[in-house]
């Protein structure tokens, strides 16, 4: 039988409870689906250390951390020195995430922007990749985006797009880059599929956000990072290629942003 082609996971939270005693098994499924390789997303500073060395455990897992818009008002603000410190660990691969979001936590948007610009800074001075949470905000992320991007360049993936084609054309501009997660194979997300159609396959990642957003059939269920293979799947459909070459370009895509995390790097 033929092995599947070789995918990231790009996006995960694998020190979540939802996988407590089971992460062999999590990672072996994944490894079996093709997803050789998965980020899991530290989302409280205070947690950065468990997620390390979780991170440092499993060869085929790296991480990134940072302070999530949702939890920005609860958390003893960081700064760009002690993002500073994180980023030099050598599995550490991408700063945050962070970001606004104003669906359920507009109340704490100022605090937001202040986490989001000391984010940015970090990524900025650390060369690391900015991993950004964009929900019901999407004027003022690109705001924000664009400016600082005008005073120093940075990398930048959207993690979990799901906002306008405005947002999208804006980002992609800046030479940003966008990720597909499940709910781009959900049936009433054409808009967001065509989103997508239109973006550069060059610029495009997959991710899980599990436990969250479970593509189908496996909806309402415990997302898990093999699921990402399904992603890739719908996401391969959307720009007209066979899966294998799909897969190939997520994967130089993967590697050009998430550089830290490629076999290159790894050797060296």
């Amino acid at each position: 039988m033929k092995a599947p082609a070789l995918i990231t996971d790009s996006h995960c939270h694998l020190d979540f409870p939802d996988f407590d005693q089971e992460l062999e098994d999590v990672i072996a499924r994944a490894k079996n689906a093709g997803v050789h390789r998965m980020v899991t997303i530290c989302t409280r500073l205070r947690n950065e250390p468990k997620v390390r060395a979780l991170a440092e455990h499993y060869t085929s897992v790296f991480y990134a951390a940072g302070t999530h818009p949702m939890s920005a008002a609860e958390e003893p603000i960081t700064t760009v020195e002690q993002l500073l410190a994180i980023a030099a660990y050598p599995k550490c691969v991408g700063l945050g995430e962070t970001g606004l979001d104003y669906h359920y936590t507009s109340d704490s948007a100022e605090i937001q922007k202040t986490s989001l610009c000391i984010h940015i800074e970090a990524a900025q001075r650390s060369g690391l990749p900015l991993i950004v949470h964009a929900r019901a905000a999407d004027d003022d992320i690109a705001d924000i985006l664009s400016t600082e991007y005008r005073n120093a360049p940075f990398s930048c993936v959207m993690h979990c797009f799901s906002s306008s084609a405005c947002l999208a054309q804006t980002v992609l501009d800046l030479g940003f880059y966008l990720s597909m997660s499940g709910i781009v194979a959900f049936p009433k997300s054409q808009d967001l599929r065509d989103i997508f159609a239109y973006a550069p396959v060059d610029r495009i990642l997959v991710e899980t956000d599990s436990p969250y957003l479970a593509p189908p059939p496996h909806r309402g269920k415990r997302n898990e990072p093999a699921y990402s293979a399904l992603t890739a799947q719908k996401g391969a459909e959307v720009f007209g290629l066979e899966y294998s070459e799909f897969a190939a370009q997520l994967e130089k895509n993967f590697e050009r942003l998430f550089f830290k995390a490629s076999a290159k790097a790894r050797v060296i």
